[in-house]
């Protein structure tokens, strides 16, 4: 669901996006999600004490990525840049939000820990193939929202990166 309120956040960001940027978006997400719990169930089988070392910092660091994306995002709704301008989602950015909502996943890796390799590999995959179609419905919802908010779906859409990044840090300062 991260995943699927970032891509509306996305699109809503620049809802005149072409089908191959959303597909990116939607795949990146996707890959993120299928390489987590991948990542997890590896650690369980190979460096577990280390993980456990970086595991409580987990929650911070998406907090932390997800506010800064969406503290620029916001800044950049309140300056209202020029509505003709495209606004730029870039590799570098996308990256930071396919980790920061995928980060949780690494726990997935865990719970799949007594699975082969070629089972953990086929639950990683459908945890992909449903992300990416969440993300494309997402995308299409953020387009229609983006269209009706005009210049403002910048600040709404940065709004929900920061609220996104402050439910993964309060419901693990919570556990």
């Amino acid at each position: 669901m991260d995943a699927f309120s970032v891509s509306v956040a996305n699109a809503m960001h620049d809802p005149r996006m072409g089908r191959a940027k959303g597909l990116g978006i939607a795949g990146t997400f996707a890959f993120f999600q299928f390489l987590m719990p991948m990542i997890g169930w590896f650690c369980v089988h190979k460096v577990v004490e280390v993980f456990r070392a970086v595991e409580p910092l987990i929650p911070w660091i998406a907090f932390l990525l997800l506010f800064y994306i969406g503290g620029k995002m916001f800044v950049e709704g309140i300056r209202g840049e020029e509505e003709d301008a495209v606004p730029v989602l870039g590799a570098a950015t996308l990256i930071m939000q396919g980790v920061a909502t995928s980060l949780d996943a690494l726990s997935v890796g865990f719970t799949i820990a007594e699975y082969n390799g070629a089972m953990a590999f086929a639950a990683s995959l459908i945890i992909a193939v449903v992300t990416l179609f969440i993300c494309l419905g997402g995308l299409q919802v953020g387009k229609r929202f983006g269209m009706r908010l005009a210049g403002k779906a910048s600040c709404l859409g940065g709004v929900i990166l920061i609220a996104i990044g402050m439910e993964i840090l309060i419901k693990h300062l919570g556990a």
